[in-house]
């Protein structure tokens, strides 16, 4: 319990600080607009390459938590579009948006900050690769979705193009990238630039938060709460159920690993699929509503992970190597009564 009141609710009242920021009117549209370009551009992605950089690369490129942190987004993307397409009977460019605000968790804006919070530095490494997981292949696979619909007016050439060049100017797919290069490469870092990186890297937590609560304070509700609440509930409680399912069967791995794949396949829906929505001009109310109220319901579901795993991996704390026991779905269980 300690966890979740020493970790869980200073982040959520970070979130709620910006919300009430936002309503209060203390910071407006412009404010938002520029709090999220200075998180975006200047505060995660030098934090980003940190991680990458200073971590060896067999810990970066830990493959059981691709392998089961990427099969519980696909997983969650193609039931949400077969449900979207049998009962909503949703034409493709709806059902690519239901699949990707289904599986798209908030790691960046949300999930570093909460890692580190919960876990300190060893919470970098699983969160940074989560986050280029779901920037550089869900991001693409949603625009080349999108783009095969012709919501951009062109063909598969043009979308493939446009996927690569829109990753290629995506600065948290391409800063972790070059921080996992030099840490292949072995290269020393010098001390100005980590001295540099670690002053703007320190304000990514707290700005990233209250950008996501001065983002939800312009939100509101305002379509079908059926829809809304079944794409919740697969992000929330079936993504990281299927994701601990593949975590202890296909993909096992270290305890830490395993709890950090399940807390992060657990975090809400990011508001990068609100982006997407609104440049190609569809699902844009729904992505939204959908944010806001995963983002809500996540108080109860996160710390109920956070209780559950936070205990064991805390800084300081003495982890047990031994095979997680599976208690996953009484906890789900529980947070669904």
């Amino acid at each position: 319990m300690s966890v979740v009141v020493n970790v869980a609710l200073p982040v959520f009242a970070t979130i709620l600080a910006g919300f009430a920021a936002g309503r209060l009117g203390l910071m407006g549209q412009a404010s938002s607009e520029a709090l999220n370009r200075f998180v975006y551009w200047l505060a995660l992605p030098p934090l980003l390459f940190l991680a990458m950089a200073r971590a060896p690369v067999s810990e970066v490129l830990h493959v059981p938590f691709v392998g089961a942190f990427l099969g519980g987004v696909l997983a969650m993307w193609l039931l949400a579009g077969v449900i979207g397409a049998v009962v909503h009977r949703a034409p493709t460019e709806v059902m690519t948006m239901q699949g990707m605000t289904a599986c798209f968790a908030n790691t960046g804006y949300m999930g570093i900050p909460l890692f580190v919070a919960a876990f300190g530095e060893a919470g970098l490494a699983p969160a940074s690769l989560a986050t280029v997981i779901l920037s550089a292949l869900a991001v693409g696979l949603a625009v080349v979705g999108l783009e095969l619909t012709g919501r951009n007016g062109g063909g598969t050439a043009d979308a493939m193009s446009g996927a690569v060049l829109a990753l290629g100017k995506n600065p948290l797919v391409v800063a972790p990238l070059v921080g996992l290069w030099w840490s292949f490469a072995e290269w020393p870092l010098p001390t100005p630039v980590v001295t540099l990186f670690d002053l703007l890297g320190a304000a990514a937590g707290p700005a990233a938060l209250v950008a996501i609560g001065l983002f939800l304070a312009r939100q509101a509700i305002v379509t079908d709460l059926a829809e809304i609440g079944w794409i919740t509930a697969l992000k929330l409680l079936w993504q990281p159920f299927v994701t601990w399912l593949l975590a202890v069967t296909v993909f096992p791995m270290d305890p830490f690993w395993t709890a950090s794949a399940v807390i992060l396949a657990a975090l809400p829906t990011g508001a990068l699929t609100f982006v997407i929505a609104q440049r190609y001009g569809v699902y844009v109310q729904r992505a939204s509503s959908v944010i806001l109220v995963s983002t809500i319901v996540s108080v109860v579901t996160l710390s109920a992970l956070l209780a559950i795993y936070g205990p064991q991996f805390a800084p300081g704390s003495t982890v047990d190597d031994t095979p997680p026991r599976i208690t996953m779905p009484l906890a789900l269980a529980e947070t669904t009564r």
